[in-house]
């Protein structure tokens, strides 16, 4: 794959610790939209049951969609980074129910025919995609009811719309370059409705007690039809 962001996000994925083998519960596997460990809400977000289709944008190397296929949901991760499909084909070769795809999120949708009970994106694909391209083609992939939710970063004040981010790379290379889309959370929850979601909540997710660090922004919608099960904040 010659896209230069898959070259990013393998540089990306050779700087970022592989996720603990159990978390502070001693699960092996769970469900995390935040980036801190053991905290947040957890899968019930998607509202999902044993057999449902669930799409992971961005899956890095699958901790999520792992957790999802555990719980015997038909788990479905894309990724740009070999690299990081190399991670989560290594630390869980035993997990039915996950199959893994290298390939933009985009390109994905758009070849596909599967109709999924929900598409989530921790920190991925919704975040680095433009919104006008990426909402249309999830709402098409989603049944009547299906759940649509992403986290990540909260914008920096004053910083809204299509952003840069910077991924170091060596110490004579000038830093790989991304696009990213941060809003607010009032502007998500307009611009989802206006691509035709309902149901939609927007919060920022405070940090844990303690840190000074930022909180993370959850964004949940439905497409419109039958009901899909309570709203997360």
């Amino acid at each position: 794959m010659t896209d230069s962001r898959s070259t990013a996000w393998d540089t990306y994925s050779q700087n970022k610790p592989q996720r603990r083998r159990t978390n502070a519960r001693g699960e092996t596997t769970w469900f995390n939209w935040t980036q801190y460990p053991d905290h947040g809400p957890g899968a019930d977000v998607l509202g999902l049951h044993p057999g449902d289709r669930v799409l992971d944008l961005g899956c890095g190397s699958g901790g999520n969609a792992a957790h999802l296929a555990t719980l015997g949901m038909k788990a479905v991760g894309v990724d740009l980074s070999a690299k990081q499909l190399g991670k989560a084909r290594e630390r869980w070769p035993d997990v039915d129910g996950m199959d893994l795809h290298q390939a933009d999120g985009l390109t994905y949708l758009a070849g596909n025919f599967t109709v999924f009970d929900a598409v989530y994106s921790v920190f991925g694909a919704s975040w680095f995609t433009d919104p006008v391209l990426l909402l249309p083609v999830v709402h098409a992939s989603l049944r009547p009811g299906g759940v649509f939710a992403f986290s990540q970063r909260p914008p920096v004040e004053g910083c809204y719309g299509c952003q840069a981010s910077y991924i170091p790379r060596g110490l004579d290379e000038d830093p790989a370059v991304v696009k990213r889309w941060d809003y607010e959370p009032d502007v998500w929850a307009l611009i989802l409705k206006e691509h035709g979601y309902v149901d939609v909540s927007a919060s920022v997710i405070a940090p844990p007690s303690g840190s000074r660090r930022t909180g993370t922004l959850l964004v949940r919608a439905v497409r419109a039809g039958q009901e899909s099960g309570p709203e997360q904040p």
